[in-house]
């Protein structure tokens, strides 16, 4: 799927972009944005899975993951072009749609399409965190690794396990011994 496509989707309509996208591809283990660096970009991640983190005192922490058809980027970086407090690094191959920030900021000026874009992608990344926060607050380990198995299968096939359990807040360990509970 295009960033066009997913567009016409999201909007539900058949126009096309009111500004360019570049088609970049990434090598696994690339790192796409670094923490400190202001990101300049929004990405389509037409292939691939993306992992956005943060450093902790405690060691790296992952946020979340990003799959082919997501936007991604270090959303809070990019709207306020301040330095990035997340990174983002290519777990696999990576092909990513860039939607550079001066660009989409003057189409807002003149299209509509832009606008709606814009305000849906925002809704969508505020959905996701909030989901994310409340599944934190809400759930244990094991409810929130069964619904990545629910809902994210591709998850468990493709990141390996102790980025999981990172993921989850657990140790690799325990993630094994839950997963063998499951089984």
């Amino acid at each position: 799927m295009t960033l066009n496509e997913y567009i016409c989707k999201m909007l539900n309509t058949d126009g096309s972009l009111p500004f360019r996208t570049v088609t970049v591809e990434y090598a696994k283990k690339s790192v796409i944005t670094s923490i400190g660096q202001v990101e300049r970009n929004i990405y389509f991640l037409q292939q691939g899975i993306i992992e956005i983190g943060m450093e902790a005192e405690t060691g790296n922490k992952i946020i979340d993951f990003s799959f082919s058809g997501d936007l991604v980027s270090s959303y809070t970086s990019f709207l306020s072009q301040e330095a990035s407090d997340v990174y983002l690094y290519c777990l696999t191959d990576c092909i990513v749609e860039v939607v550079p920030y001066a660009q989409l900021h003057e189409a807002y000026q003149t299209s509509l399409l832009s606008n709606q874009f814009g305000r849906l992608a925002t809704e969508a990344l505020y959905m996701k965190r909030v989901r994310k926060e409340k599944d934190a607050l809400t759930k244990n380990a094991e409810q929130r690794y069964l619904e990545l198995i629910k809902y994210r299968p591709e998850m468990i096939k493709e990141i390996p396990v102790h980025r999981i359990a990172r993921y989850l807040g657990i140790h690799p360990e325990s993630l094994s011994r839950l997963r063998k509970s499951i089984s």
